[in-house]
């Protein structure tokens, strides 16, 4: 019997550990936020156009920034128009998993014919006990579809998400250790594909999210307008080397 019982146990682990970390983020008494339809056009309609779609979780959405402009999207999407006149078609939807947007996100992306595409989704897998062979494989056949229609991607992955102060101190070193998981395989998915390059959010910006609790919003939970500011500087440099990979001849940038 014993060892028939052995394998629940860390099932069993698992789903205490979740839903404790579901608890901490719809915690009541902390405020909740609306999350933002992020898309728009930027810049001079006479310069060339460019189309990014962004695809992913509430990093997209931005519950949390003071206004919509703040969203590190929107501000890497701004920082464009010196070249572009960009039109940014985002898809993301709060709460989504990979699998959640080859689901419903990707099909709507690739329609779009996007020069440039953001994927930005690992945290709500880090935080659901999603087998991280399993992330990996989801966040493979996304690059792969957004690669073969000729776009180029940034893979945004996922900084420390145990620096969030409304989680339990106990559960942060966990959240620690599996985020940074999830953030070397998105990399490592990054890596196979020529028209794709991985963000670094981890490193100095994840050290200030863990030392300038101003980083983030009154939920404790989503990234403040401050934390956007940051974190559209890392995206912004990895879209910058994006930009700058061969375009397939198939598939020239509009």
């Amino acid at each position: 019997m014993r060892v028939k019982a052995w394998p629940m146990v860390p099932a069993a682990m698992s789903a205490a550990v979740l839903g404790q970390i579901l608890y901490a983020a719809h915690r009541p008494d902390l405020p909740s936020f609306d999350n933002y339809e992020t898309s728009g056009a930027f810049g001079d309609p006479g310069r060339p156009g460019l189309t990014m779609v962004a695809i992913g979780d509430s990093s997209i959405t931005a519950p949390g920034v003071h206004n919509v402009d703040d969203a590190w999207i929107r501000r890497v999407a701004h920082a464009l128009t010196d070249r572009y006149f960009v039109h940014l078609r985002a898809y993301a939807v709060g709460g989504s998993k990979a699998s959640d947007v080859i689901r419903d996100q990707l099909a709507d992306a690739l329609a779009a014919e996007p020069d440039l595409a953001i994927v930005s989704v690992a945290a709500n897998d880090a935080i659901r006990a999603v087998p991280p062979a399993r992330f990996e494989r989801e966040v493979d056949e996304i690059v792969r579809h957004l690669t073969a229609a000729g776009a180029r991607v940034v893979v945004v992955g996922v900084g420390d998400i145990g620096s969030i102060p409304r989680l339990p101190r106990f559960l942060r070193w966990y959240l620690t250790r599996r985020s940074a998981t999830f953030d070397r395989l998105s990399g490592r998915v990054a890596e196979r594909y020529p028209g794709a390059v991985k963000a670094e959010v981890r490193g100095d910006l994840s050290a200030a999210f863990w030392n300038d609790h101003s980083m983030f919003a009154g939920d404790r939970f989503h990234a403040s307008s401050y934390g956007h500011e940051h974190f559209a500087h890392h995206v912004g440099m990895a879209v910058e080397e994006a930009l700058r990979r061969q375009v397939p001849a198939s598939a020239p940038l509009s």
